[in-house]
């Protein structure tokens, strides 16, 4: 007997309309990455004249054969990389100690150390003293400003102390038992049985670090520096103010819009790529505080 024989004609009734909903919500979820794909396969005439709706019109590769070719474009993608990368790693060096000192009953203060942590996510000092404190360190226009200077995010912490705080303290005290000191029971114990809310975590700070855009403009002047965002922004604009550029359009395969779709595309098969990796752990790691002792 299937399931949807045990429920009555109002519940079917209310199933299905909830499967529509969800399939209509997922495909305008989805349509927006369709239509930037389209419109990246697409001739320049078509994209311009706004006849690409969910496939390609007068398909061609004239865009990706147009930014695949510039240097500046590799430079981009490879410090979005670095970025990436680099301040992923210096966010969870930081993020794991942080949040296994705040879930510990015996830290001196503990309850004032989660009160400054968590009061950082309501109020910061501003732009303007964030980036003359930057200046003052000397890392404007240097990569460790990008690694490091947005390496702390209080709500990764109080999600990674929540689910610290979960572990049953059996397991710290059998640990203590055999002589474990606090760095061993962290390596040994706590990280291990972490593992899905410290893959949430990554795909968090991987997908804020990948799609840094507004700091990375306003302290990298250097541009073989800039990532990739960076990059499509001056593209945006060389090409909107391009008058030379927008006249041959007429007898151009590309335009403005199909090379900007591209660059798009371009940056979004990374995190694509990355994600079906820690998906399996993405929905335990987010129901924070299920485990309980």
């Amino acid at each position: 007997m299937s399931n949807m024989n045990l429920y009555s004609r109002g519940d079917k009734f209310f199933v299905r309309i909830n499967m529509v909903l969800v399939g209509l919500f997922t495909l305008a979820t989805l349509y927006p990455f369709i239509y930037i794909a389209a419109v990246s396969f697409s001739s320049g005439m078509a994209a311009r004249s706004g006849v690409v709706v969910l496939t390609p019109v007068e398909a061609t590769l004239a865009a990706y054969q147009n930014i695949l070719v510039q240097p500046e474009f590799w430079i981009s993608y490879g410090n979005t990389f670095i970025y990436t990368i680099g301040g992923t790693i210096m966010s969870l060096l930081i993020v794991i100690p942080g949040a296994y000192a705040l879930s510990r009953p015996q830290l001196l203060g503990r309850k004032y150390w989660n009160l400054i942590v968590a009061f950082t996510m309501w109020f910061n000092a501003g732009m303007i003293p964030f980036w003359l404190n930057m200046r003052d360190l000397g890392l404007l226009d240097s990569y460790w400003g990008i690694i490091i200077g947005f390496a702390v995010n209080a709500f990764n912490i109080i999600l990674l102390r929540n689910f610290f705080e979960s572990i049953p303290s059996s397991f710290e005290e059998a640990a203590r038992m055999d002589g474990a000191n606090e760095f061993q029971i962290l390596w040994k114990v706590f990280i291990p049985l972490s593992k899905p809310a410290i893959a949430t975590i990554t795909l968090f700070c991987v997908v804020a670090r990948w799609n840094g855009f507004f700091w990375a403009m306003i302290l990298l002047q250097d541009e073989d520096k800039v990532p990739l965002q960076v990059f499509l922004r001056k593209t945006i604009a060389e090409l909107s103010d391009d008058h030379e550029f927008s006249a041959s359009l007429i007898t151009s395969s590309f335009s403005a819009e199909t090379v900007n779709a591209a660059i798009i595309v371009c940056s979004i098969i990374p995190v694509l790529l990355f994600y079906p990796f820690i998906q399996k752990y993405f929905n335990k790691g987010i129901l924070l505080g299920g485990v309980k002792e």
